[in-house]
């Protein structure tokens, strides 16, 4: 494994304070109360949440980064408020491995629940690691566990096929996971999310929801609904952006220049459309969320969105004649 001098490193924009998070304890993590009985768990770069009732615990996700530390967070409020410890019920956002990872820490006799879809790619993926749910739902379902209610829901392909919403009614709280990065921009690729047209409707859904806490599944704080307001407006500027770029950017002196090594021009083309898309937004979001300034994050979204427009949207110019 090698290291890099910490002279070969870039520096980036402080970070906003609207971005910084909890501050983690001695083992790495921090618990938290959302709302009475709802919990929240982060080791600052990934979250999961869980649910104390009289009949056991219901863990909502398993990121391996927070790992171990899930059931000790758990036995913590558990000594603290007199409740059991034992997590009865697991249930499952989506599929991807860096949010359920930690689920075979948690015994056989747990019941997993999940969208249907999610049970079919975990085992396609035969991941030993993430056993697959044994309750699954095609559009809606309502888990009741102790007295407590939790709403389960799929409206459609976003960050993947499978990533669901859960509303707690009586928490005001929603968590819906890698989509909203509550005072950050999202990572590669729009959170490195399969479906662009859903991700960038999934908040307008979100908000439909009534809630105060939503759960997004990264960093190191809860997000509000400003926090959903502000990054709606970021892919918004983002499609704009690109909207303006397609149809400024000539492509013709870039097919014309490499002749004959098509995928050269293509890629001199798009290129400098993404690049002259994504500027001004660096430039307006540096400071306001945070890792903005890193160019591969906006950048990388910025191309997405531009091919969805292209590709999904028929963005495409004029049709030879």
């Amino acid at each position: 494994m090698t290291s890099p001098a910490s002279g070969d490193l870039p520096d980036y924009a402080p970070i906003p304070p609207s971005a910084r998070g909890a501050t983690l304890n001695d083992q790495g993590y921090h618990v938290g109360r959302v709302e009475r009985n709802l919990y929240w768990i982060t080791d600052g770069v990934y979250q999961s949440a869980f649910l104390t009732t009289p009949d056991g615990v219901v863990l909502f996700d398993a990121p391996p980064s927070i790992g171990g530390n899930i059931q000790r967070a758990v036995d913590e409020i558990a000594a603290a408020e007199g409740v059991s410890n034992r997590v009865t019920h697991l249930v499952y956002s989506h599929h991807h491995a860096d949010h359920s990872g930690a689920s075979s820490l948690f015994d056989g006799n747990v019941v997993r629940i999940g969208h249907e879809e999610t049970r079919r790619l975990m085992l396609r993926d035969n991941d030993t690691a993430r056993p697959a749910p044994e309750v699954t739902f095609g559009d809606r379902y309502t888990l009741e566990v102790g007295g407590e209610r939790v709403e389960l829901a799929w409206h459609g392909s976003n960050h993947t096929p499978d990533n669901i919403y859960l509303h707690f009614p009586d928490h005001d709280t929603l968590m819906l996971i890698d989509v909203v990065n509550a005072g950050w921009v999202p990572i590669y690729n729009l959170n490195l999310s399969e479906d662009v047209i859903g991700y960038m409707e999934a908040p307008a859904t979100a908000l439909s929801y009534p809630w105060t806490h939503l759960i997004s599944g990264h960093l190191g704080r809860l997000a509000t609904r400003d926090d959903v307001l502000v990054h709606q407006q970021y892919v918004a500027d983002i499609e704009a952006s690109s909207r303006e770029a397609l149809d400024s950017v000539n492509p013709v002196p870039y097919y014309m220049h490499y002749g004959e090594n098509v995928w050269a021009g293509v890629k001199a083309h798009l290129d400098t459309v993404t690049e002259r898309a994504a500027a001004p937004v660096i430039a307006k979001y540096t400071g306001v969320l945070a890792a903005a300034d890193i160019e591969a994050f906006t950048t990388t979204t910025t191309f997405l969105i531009m091919q969805s427009l292209r590709l999904d949207r028929g963005h495409l110019g004029p049709v030879h004649p």
